[in-house]
């Protein structure tokens, strides 16, 4: 294999260059070509091993005359990458220190950058004499058994941070979390003004906004005065007939109680959001916590916001108005009345009425063991260690 790597290897660059080789490399298509016609099975993971060792044995000696080197691989010889650049540098105009901060920020992304579940264990990092480079990079995923290769070339390296792959490969897992993706910029953002924090305040603060480990809503996880103008849409007379108003429909009061809240998660500024229980007032939890999911008031929510989006689209967005007013007219009631609630005993009153509106959780389609119950738990699938392109 390194042998006939080498060979093929020698032609691209005798024919278009060194710089051609490299882009040859970072495209996931031909590289995994490459490992076919060198002996490997075209979906085995062992080809990213396999090729970049081969080019490294068989390339490596002739460096000086071909101009470009293959450095780092898997496992320990990663972790030499830093001094084999350092030594090509010597022999070169290349900056080495510039191309170890590529090596290891390169490595850093698709490590920590973009959690996909995979762990990267070989980086091979191609560089020529001109100091253009090409990186291939394979992370494994254990529990999966499979394998993702990352592949990168300086030419098409504008941004780091911004869509700096040719090309990320292996079997389809979902979406992930890719920081470096173009779109990620206000999640950048984010993460640099809290580096800027002091620190021991962002450490109160992520203390502050843990989740509690409880599962059933309590008082002490409720803005019980935001809760109370909520329910006042419900309850009060006079407040619900004005909410209803403002809607431009009449709705029932239980569902003002569950519209406003949402009508606070579509228009409220982030500080409304410290007390996140509290908007399980809206429609219950489908464990019955705080109570079941009154069937019902949930159509009826779903109905309005349909009817309000429909119309909308056809020029008429009083109701959709009518929705921010009533997100408005909630926080007017919170200031001017103070209302307070009692978050157990509105617990225990919407627990009573959950029969007349529907109330359903996930339990009450499981049927006991014995009479035929479906089993929800996932069957593990195990797949050989294979990459795609």
């Amino acid at each position: 294999m390194a042998t006939l790597g080498t060979a093929i290897a020698e032609s691209v660059i005798h024919h278009y260059g060194r710089a051609a080789f490299l882009s040859r490399l970072s495209d996931p298509f031909w590289f995994q070509a490459l490992g076919t016609v060198m002996g490997m099975d075209w979906h085995s993971s062992g080809i990213t091993t396999s090729v970049m060792g081969a080019l490294k044995r068989g390339l490596n000696p002739r460096a000086d005359e071909l101009g470009l080197w293959i450095c780092g691989g898997r496992g320990e010889q990663s972790r030499r990458t830093p001094d084999e650049l350092r030594r090509i540098a010597d022999r070169t105009s290349a900056d080495g220190e510039a191309l170890v901060r590529t090596s290891r920020l390169t490595a850093r992304i698709d490590n920590n950058a973009i959690a996909d579940g995979f762990q990267i264990y070989l980086h091979s990092f191609v560089v020529t004499r001109e100091g253009e480079w090409a990186i291939v990079q394979q992370g494994m995923n254990e529990g999966m058994r499979l394998a993702r290769r990352y592949h990168w070339h300086s030419a098409a390296v504008r941004d780091f941070t911004a869509d700096p792959h040719t090309a990320i490969v292996g079997e389809s897992r979902g979406e992930i979390r890719n920081l470096v993706d173009g779109r990620a910029r206000p999640a950048q953002n984010a993460l640099l003004a809290i580096a800027r924090e002091d620190p021991a305040r962002t450490l109160a603060e992520v203390r502050r906004l843990e989740m509690p480990a409880h599962h059933d809503v309590r008082r002490a996880d409720v803005n019980e005065r935001r809760l109370g103008a909520v329910l006042a849409l419900a309850h009060e007379r006079d407040v619900s007939d004005f909410a209803s108003f403002l809607l431009l429909e009449q709705l029932g009061p239980r569902t003002l109680q569950s519209l406003a809240l949402v009508a606070e998660v579509v228009h409220g500024a982030p500080a409304r959001f410290t007390d996140p229980a509290r908007f399980a007032f809206a429609h219950g939890g489908k464990d019955g916590h705080p109570f079941p999911v009154p069937l019902k008031v949930y159509d009826e929510s779903l109905a309005f916001l349909r009817r309000a989006l429909d119309a909308a689209r056809l020029g008429h967005t009083e109701k959709l108005h009518g929705f921010v007013r009533l997100d408005s007219f909630a926080r007017l009631v919170e200031e001017r009345l103070s209302p307070e609630a009692d978050v157990h005993v509105a617990i225990a009153h919407e627990t009573a009425l959950s029969p007349s509106l529907g109330g359903r959780t996930v339990f009450d389609d499981m049927r006991p063991h014995g009479h035929g119950r479906r089993s929800t738990s996932s069957q593990l699938e195990l797949f050989p260690p294979v990459e795609r392109a």
